[in-house]
């Protein structure tokens, strides 16, 4: 348990270190506190949240820094609400009012507009149900040179698309018995029942139209599995160059390339318990993430799921602003999402 001038000590560090980056003396911390504190109180205050794990002292000055720990407990118990202005609301609010055709390219622009407004990296995932979608259509066409475009469409409006060559002897009628074929056992089902029944009813199905399908079914298959995929999106990756310590562009090469495995990036964007979660230092294979912190939030859209938002950005943060730009971006991209799938209803 820390006293109330413990606390109000820790907070005033945590404040000061987020807006400068320097550590913190207890000269600064005696121009700063609320209440008169003699430097020898607040030098012991100190020397007791550092024995606590709250704070470290650096090596190159007598200041102090919060530690993990201290950021921990700073966000659970001393973080005071901040909420939107009428202006950040309106900035959210514009940027999500442009003209989009499907959920993908809503989420999508998600992610830079956070990146944009936080100035750190966003990350963002599409509703659950828009990923568990099922097979409205499915089209063949032609262009020429033995190469066809393959066109899957969704329940969500979600299209998908892939170019690939058919052997010389294949001709235009057989190509359309497949596509019958195709549209009259599995529009209406889910992607993951359609690529199941791709591995044994289908492909004899089509195997009377076609003698080897193999190649055309795992093109099928291929473009099936993309419209399956959890999708994520990257906003603002370049911001991570702007909070390394380090000079050596090098050594954010494997956070980008953590960005780009799906494993990972699921596991750091782990369900959270409350709308919103903040991890600091988020455990993952490696310490990629140690001098990083993730804040989480999800989206609601009713009946069609939910999906969740998140910033990656330095763990000295000002979470209170980011925690209600998260806040507030969740609520106005719930209504995008509503709006979207109402007019398409």
């Amino acid at each position: 348990m820390l006293s109330d001038r413990q606390k109000m000590i820790l907070r005033v560090i945590i404040n000061d270190y987020t807006l400068s980056g320097v550590p913190v003396g207890s000269k600064v911390l005696s121009n700063q506190l609320p209440i008169h504190v003699s430097s020898a109180t607040i030098r012991n205050e100190m020397a007791y949240l550092e024995k606590m794990g709250l704070i470290n002292k650096t090596h190159s000055s007598s200041g102090r820094v919060p530690s993990t720990e201290g950021y921990r407990y700073y966000v659970d118990n001393l973080l005071a609400s901040k909420p939107l202005t009428n202006e950040e609301l309106l900035t959210i609010k514009k940027s999500l009012n442009g003209k989009f055709h499907k959920i993908d390219e809503i989420v999508k622009h998600s992610a830079d507009i956070l990146s944009n407004l936080t100035s750190y990296t966003a990350l963002t995932l599409k509703p659950e149900k828009a990923m568990s979608s099922k097979l409205e259509g499915f089209r063949l066409v032609p262009l020429g040179n033995h190469q066809v475009m393959a066109i899957i469409v969704t329940d969500n409006q979600d299209v998908e698309n892939q170019i690939f060559h058919i052997p010389d002897n294949v001709t235009g009628s057989q190509l359309e018995a497949v596509v019958r074929v195709i549209n009259s056992k599995l529009v209406g089902k889910p992607i993951p029942v359609v690529i199941n029944k791709l591995k044994d009813e289908i492909r004899l199905e089509i195997s009377k139209y076609i003698k080897s399908p193999n190649g055309f079914l795992d093109t099928f298959y291929d473009v099936l599995s993309e419209v399956n995929r959890d999708k994520y999106y990257v906003g603002g990756q370049l911001n991570l160059l702007d909070f390394v310590d380090n000079t050596d562009v090098s050594y954010i090469k494997p956070l980008y390339a953590l960005l780009n495995r799906d494993d990972d990036v699921y596991k750091m964007l782990s369900n959270p318990r409350d709308p919103i979660s903040v991890q600091i230092s988020p455990k993952t294979n490696n310490d990629l993430l140690k001098n990083y912190s993730v804040i989480t939030g999800s989206y609601d859209v009713g009946p069609y799921g939910k999906g969740m938002i998140a910033i990656l950005g330095p763990t000295r943060m000002p979470y209170s602003k980011i925690i209600s730009i998260v806040n507030g971006f969740s609520d106005e991209l719930s209504k995008k999402l509503l709006q979207y799938y109402n007019h398409y209803d």
